[in-house]
């Protein structure tokens, strides 16, 4: 405490300035360094008496009469805490408002002090001659604290070192002691062997190591119970270490938040986090068990007296007092309601309660089924509203198969009605006179007739339908890029020069079959096509191109497009032929059925002299 107080320039001057001596003290108290004496007394002891309280001197003397006593006694507390009762101990020194102490009077005050404590420590040396001790100072590095205590001469190190531990709380393990330059790393070896011996204080140098040799914690790292906390106040002063004790928590200690700076990446813990928290006082324990006592809740009681409006009385008949009764009321009892009046009552009330609660599930379990009924009304209604549409579909699929029949399932049941059509004139017409029945069949049979070629005539257009969608899809998948699969799973759609011959190929084709040309657009598809043939010199290439030149001739000449519906259609299937030739369209090789070895086919034989050729 003593070198915290040097220090601090804020405690010497309240000692100076505001110190004075009470008459009633029996020993004087010592002040700041203000003379030569408050030196040498600091050096003597590091436990001083705070500024302002009178000095230990029986208990010191006690303690320096059996220092095995002293021992035994509760270790002294941390600097911190001797901080804590100088402040304490100065604020309560008494003021005089007259005037301060002056500096000779503080010196005749620290010299009476200085002489006390000689003659204490004059006493005890001489009550414990029969025991040789040495007084060992010992000096805490880098901080330079010291702190002095009397210990026998055939002490040895260890127990030294157990004392330090006990009065310093500082543990064993992180100390090291220097007498000079020697190290005292011998536990078992005692104070004299090393050369500490009365007369005089021997200084010993205490270096307190956290780390382990290389700077590295060990794996069983505990913390210390006391810490060396540099504190900085400013860039221009000088910092002070201070020596912290700490309080091992008993439970894991809860993580309440805290703060980091940005400039140095510090971490910084919440106050409450990091320090006990202190013991409630009387008055809020008192608080506390009212808390949640009726006096603390938020109704308000009050307790008022009221006068009535009218006062009345009561006057009993006398002989010489006259009442007037006209006004009178006869008040009866009524009857007293027993045990049994209340069964009954309660009799009652539960048969109401249940006769109400029978009607409620009534009207719950009614509206549910009105409910049931009309779901199921809405979905009959919705099924037969269903059942309708889909039959009226049905009827105008079945119509639309016998006007415009496609499969041979249709043709089939033409083929059926027809045939019970029959029957049943057949049937009427002999059930009727006979002399008529020659003629109706005649007529029936005429009437069989045309209907027959009716169905024939639609069974060539659907097979004509029919021809053009499998042409269509021929040409389609001929002309539809390659899918071909990737290593990620991917399909890749890549066209190749077969299946760009065979769209463009395709192109030319529709062209052909296109309706309602002008006669421009119609030669300009009969040019294109014209120019594909003629890449090839066969029969059939030259056939295309003589048809392609009378349609054009026919058209500069104005011909009508009725007239030419033939010679169109003779051109159409001549190109379609050629488009499915492998030799002019490559693609078309895949989807034909018998091998090309196998067919003649005359008029693809080349005339020119050279092979056709296959586009590449």
């Amino acid at each position: 405490i003593a070198p915290l107080m040097a220090e601090d320039p804020i405690l010497v001057d309240a000692a100076a300035e505001e110190v004075a001596v009470e008459p009633e003290a029996a020993v004087p108290a010592p002040v700041e360094p203000v003379a030569e004496g408050w030196a040498e007394l600091q050096s003597e002891s590091m436990i001083v008496p705070a500024v302002g309280a009178p000095l230990p001197a029986p208990a010191l003397d006690a303690e320096l009469e059996d220092p095995e006593a002293s021992a035994d006694k509760e270790p002294p507390t941390s600097p911190d805490t001797n901080l804590e009762d100088a402040d304490a101990a100065l604020e309560n020194v008494p003021h005089h408002t007259s005037k301060p102490a002056s500096p000779v009077a503080l010196a005749e005050v620290a010299g009476e002090a200085e002489a006390v404590e000689a003659e204490g420590l004059g006493e005890a040396k001489a009550e414990g001659a029969g025991e040789v001790e040495v007084e060992l100072k010992i000096v805490i590095q880098p901080e330079g604290f010291s702190h002095t205590k009397f210990f026998p001469a055939s002490a040895l190190v260890g127990a030294v070192k157990e004392g330090i531990e006990t009065e310093l709380r500082i543990p064993v393990a992180t100390m090291t002691l220097f007498s000079g330059d020697d190290i005292l790393d011998d536990d078992s070896r005692t104070l004299g062997s090393f050369g500490l011996a009365p007369p005089g204080p021997a200084e010993l140098h205490l270096h307190i190591s956290f780390l382990e040799k290389g700077g590295e914690r060990s794996a069983g790292y505990v913390m210390p119970d006391v810490i060396t906390v540099e504190i900085q106040f400013g860039p221009d002063l000088p910092s002070k270490l201070v020596q912290v004790p700490i309080q091992r928590a008993q439970q894991p200690k809860p993580f309440l938040g805290g703060y980091r700076s940005k400039k140095t990446r510090v971490e910084f813990h919440h106050a409450c986090a990091q320090t006990e928290r202190a013991a409630p006082s009387a008055e809020a324990v008192a608080a506390a068990s009212n808390r949640f006592h009726r006096q603390t809740q938020t109704a308000v009681e009050m307790t008022r007296s009221q006068q009535g409006v009218r006062e009345a009385s009561t006057q009993m008949e006398a002989s010489h007092v006259h009442l007037v009764r006209d006004s009178d009321v006869i008040l009866a009892p009524l009857p007293y309601f027993d045990a049994d009046a209340l069964s009954a009552l309660r009799l009652e009330k539960i048969i109401d309660i249940q006769r109400y609660a029978r009607c409620s599930f009534a009207r719950h379990a009614a509206t549910k089924l009105r409910a049931a009924a009309a779901a199921a009304s809405l979905q009959a209604a919705e099924s037969t509203a269903r059942k309708a549409a889909e039959l009226e579909v049905q009827q105008a699929w079945e119509i639309e198969r016998r006007m415009h029949p496609r499969t041979a399932a249709d043709f089939d049941i033409l083929y059926r009605e027809l045939e019970a059509w029959r029957l049943a004139e057949t049937a009427r017409i002999d059930a009727g006179p006979a002399g008529s029945r020659h003629a109706e069949h005649n007529a029936l049979v005429l009437k069989q007739q045309k209907l027959l070629q009716t169905i024939d005539r639609l069974k060539l257009h659907a097979d004509g339908e029919a021809r053009d969608r499998h042409v269509a899809a021929v040409l389609q998948q001929m002309s539809a890029p390659k899918a071909w699969e990737m290593s990620d799973g991917d399909v890749a759609h890549v066209h190749t020069p077969f299946t760009t011959r065979a769209k463009e190929l395709m192109e030319l084709y529709n062209g052909l079959k296109l309706q309602h040309l002008n006669v421009d657009e119609r030669l300009d598809v009969l040019l294109h096509v014209k120019w594909t043939v003629k890449e090839f010199d066969c029969a059939l290439t030259r056939d295309i191109t003589e048809l392609i030149d009378r349609e054009a001739d026919m058209l500069n000449r104005g011909r009508a497009e009725a007239t030419l519906s033939g010679l169109r259609k003779r051109l159409s299937n001549l190109f379609l032929t050629f488009l499915q030739t492998a030799e002019f369209n490559p693609e078309a090789a895949r989807f034909s059925k018998v091998p090309l070895e196998l067919v003649v086919r005359p008029n693809l034989r080349p005339l020119g002299g050279s092979p056709p050729v296959r586009a590449a």
